[in-house]
């Protein structure tokens, strides 16, 4: 009975490669495309990678539910601060959040074929061992907020491999939040490091949940209250993940 839910398991896998590298490339156009002809058009981009998103996640049987999207307001730009657990948070996270917006990514993520060109047009690039690459990171998120763009951090930094709920958040995310008196909107995802381990290869279908909390107000906050910020939201986060487990 192993050996066949094995051979099962490796088949799905090889699925689950195909449907993401298939499907990228027939979307790359409409991704690639809106983003070399200017920022202004970039919704259409993001509709693309939602359509994609939307296609592999009915295609391998990984199902998104979605909670608290009733805390988005129509224009209005947030910070999204989300834990990460798995290379799965990223469709459903694309899903949820509506229209586009600009993710903070490693920039490891540019040496995936495809991937990298997608991630190299579609969200700020960093290399997390230069200063230098992350403030001028720090500047481009400024930028895309002042155009009423929002922005997402994974505030730990990296996928979580240890045994924590969340590992301790960088201060990035919310001296962001400070500079440009921008909300906070955190969210979290639960259940995709179940089904995709961080630093495997190894998957399953099932179930993954998405939670939208209550926006954070960072209004009239100045540098000596990022501490304060970056606790309230971690606090906030744990609960909705341990509320939801």
């Amino acid at each position: 009975m192993k050996i066949v839910q094995t051979i099962l398991l490796t088949l799905y896998k090889v699925w689950v490669f195909l449907v993401f590298t298939v499907f990228m490339i027939l979307y790359l156009p409409g991704i690639l495309i809106p983003f070399l002809m200017g920022q202004r058009f970039g919704n259409i981009g993001y509709f693309f990678l939602w359509l994609w998103s939307w296609t592999f996640s009915i295609l391998t049987f990984i199902r998104y539910e979605f909670y608290g999207t009733e805390n988005f307001k129509k224009g209005q730009a947030y910070i999204f601060v989300s834990n990460h657990t798995s290379f799965l948070d990223i469709p459903g996270i694309r899903m949820i959040i509506p229209g586009q917006f600009r993710p903070l990514a490693k920039k490891e993520l540019l040496k995936i074929p495809v991937f990298g060109w997608i991630a190299k047009a579609a969200t700020i690039i960093v290399d997390r061992s230069s200063p230098e690459s992350r403030k001028k990171s720090i500047d481009r998120l400024k930028q895309f907020l002042k155009q009423g763009i929002s922005i997402l951090i994974f505030a730990e930094g990296t996928q979580n491999r240890s045994k924590e709920v969340l590992q301790p958040f960088h201060d990035g995310a919310f001296r962001i939040a400070v500079d440009t008196q921008q909300p906070i909107l955190p969210m979290v995802v639960v259940g995709a490091g179940r089904l995709m381990p961080p630093s495997t290869i190894n998957l399953r279908p099932g179930k993954i949940r998405i939670y939208v909390g209550q926006q954070i107000e960072t209004e009239g906050l100045t540098s000596a209250d990022i501490a304060a910020l970056k606790e309230k939201t971690f606090v906030a986060m744990k609960e909705m993940i341990t509320s939801n487990s």
